[in-house]
């Protein structure tokens, strides 16, 4: 029996059906108990009273903001929602287009590494799926590749945020994209990360549709870049952030 598919096992547990099973976006653990997650490494307070943090954005061309005529994507308009006094805070974008969960799994430690070098607290965003399906990535690989990397970082102390898949203008992928965006829930959910779910609140909605529309039917522009940050700042981010 393979490593990979000893992880299977262990990420599925036991008597919870096919890969792809689970509940549909779980806000809570699905009744097991939550795999114990480290937050954080250290949270420090500098003489001037500002916490240190480095953030590491990390997935495929959705993280990138591919599409914006701004070049701001989701990760820009966040981040420049998140600066504070308090807060000395240092982002990374390091999504590369086109990569999907295996290609995340294998470089996010070497490229993320270095940039937190320095700094009190390591908080890592990890936003993948749809190059997954493009590439006929299965449901449970998908799956294990995100459990690696969650369970990874919590064992090193790195927080971890999860952000959901966005849908497309295609009924046939929208159906795949459901269904691992409902396995990535159930990944999190066990693991206490917070997870965003951006496929419900966008699938019938009238610009993020639009907006596809104008584009090549999967990746918005401005106005969907925007919906997508809009969803992320109020599914937990500021929580997650420890902001005042």
């Amino acid at each position: 029996m393979t490593d990979d598919h000893h992880g299977l096992e262990r990420e599925l547990g036991s008597g919870h059906g096919s890969p792809g099973a689970g509940p549909a976006y779980p806000s809570a653990t699905d009744g097991e108990p939550a795999t114990e997650f480290t937050p954080s490494a250290a949270f420090t307070v500098d003489e001037e009273g500002r916490r240190d943090v480095g953030l590491c954005f990390v997935g495929g061309s959705i993280t990138a903001g591919y599409g914006d005529p701004k070049a701001l994507g989701w990760v820009g308009r966040v981040v420049s929602r998140t600066q504070h006094p308090d807060v000395d805070l240092t982002a990374y974008n390091l999504a590369v287009r086109g990569q999907d969960s295996g290609d995340v799994v294998a470089r996010w430690r070497e490229e993320c590494m270095p940039r937190w070098t320095g700094r009190a607290e390591r908080r890592l965003i990890i936003s993948v799926g749809l190059s997954d399906l493009a590439r006929g990535m299965t449901t449970a690989r998908s799956r294990l590749n995100l459990a690696n990397v969650l369970d990874d970082a919590s064992s090193k102390g790195i927080a971890a945020f999860v952000v959901g898949l966005t849908p497309s203008l295609d009924a046939d992928l929208n159906s795949q994209i459901e269904a691992l965006a409902q396995a990535q829930a159930d990944v999190c959910s066990r693991r206490g990360v917070t997870y965003v779910d951006c496929f419900r609140p966008l699938v019938g909605h009238d610009q993020w549709l639009s907006d596809l529309a104008a584009g090549d039917g999967t990746h918005p522009g401005q106005a969907g870049y925007g919906l997508v940050a809009w969803l992320v700042l109020h599914g937990g981010w500021g929580t997650w952030m420890r902001l005042p």
